[in-house]
């Protein structure tokens, strides 16, 4: 792919916050082109965007522990991150529980990276009335983070970093641990394999929650797997941490196990 400028497309406009989408463009023509990364990504993103609304009804019905999970989050982020903290949300998605959640604190400025331009629709509703600065950029979350350069505070990644392969993954957290230079923090919320699991045994176990799941179609449920089979790569935590930048930060990992 070939990086050139960005061009900015205003969404909305209030009193506290300015949101806008920044499509990544090719070459140096005026005309307006959003960048794509190949069939199989163009194919990938038409499957995620088919699957948003089964998505939102996975977290509206709390199948996956969000309400939980971010709880946690608002109480690290009341407890160590200032008032005054940028917060960077990688694969932001529709920002729903991020709203939900930094609405209710104070924070210094919001920026949300994501793929699919349906979900950042959605999400610049979400945030709106927001009492800090909103920015929300349609990019590769991955190629966003080789390529960050802004100040930051809190690093937030939900339910993605499990879409990299290994090597994505370590690229990411070096990536994460360069942008925060050093402070600020770097949170993961990902599904993860037991230790000795295989990523075949993590499907299956998946696929024993299809009674628990009653909020969703047999259509939807299959829809999921179908997704994971193609798109989810999880390793064990072990692995993540393993040679990565974080391993040797002073600060232990926080783990926190929803089931």
């Amino acid at each position: 792919m070939h990086w050139g400028r960005s061009a900015r497309i205003p969404i909305s406009d209030h009193a506290h916050s300015r949101i806008y989408l920044e499509d990544v463009m090719a070459g140096s023509s005026n005309e307006t082109t959003l960048v794509r990364a190949g069939d199989d990504a163009v194919g990938s993103q038409d499957m995620f965007n088919k699957e948003l609304q089964t998505y939102r009804k996975i977290v509206g019905a709390n199948l996956m522990f969000h309400r939980e999970v971010y709880g946690v989050l608002r109480d690290l982020l009341v407890e160590h991150a200032p008032a005054s903290s940028r917060f960077l949300d990688i694969a932001c998605g529709d920002a729903s529980p991020s709203a939900a959640m930094l609405k209710t604190m104070a924070i210094g400025n919001y920026v949300g990276i994501d793929l699919s331009e349906a979900s950042l629709r959605l999400a610049a509703r979400e945030l709106d009335g927001m009492p800090c600065p909103v920015e929300l950029q349609c990019n590769d979350f991955a190629q966003a983070m080789a390529k960050w350069s802004e100040p930051v505070d809190v690093i937030w990644i939900g339910m993605s970093l499990h879409h990299l392969p290994a090597t994505g993954k370590a690229q990411l957290m070096h990536d994460a641990h360069r942008s925060l230079g050093g402070k600020g923090m770097f949170i993961i919320w990902e599904p993860a394999l037991f230790e000795g699991e295989e990523r075949l045994s993590w499907l299956a176990r998946f696929s024993l929650l299809r009674d628990e799941w009653s909020a969703v179609s047999d259509e939807e449920f299959a829809s999921m797997e179908r997704h994971m089979r193609l798109a989810d790569f999880p390793e064990t935590v072990g692995t993540w941490l393993h040679g990565s930048a974080w391993a040797r930060t002073p600060a232990s990992p926080r783990r926190r196990r929803f089931s």
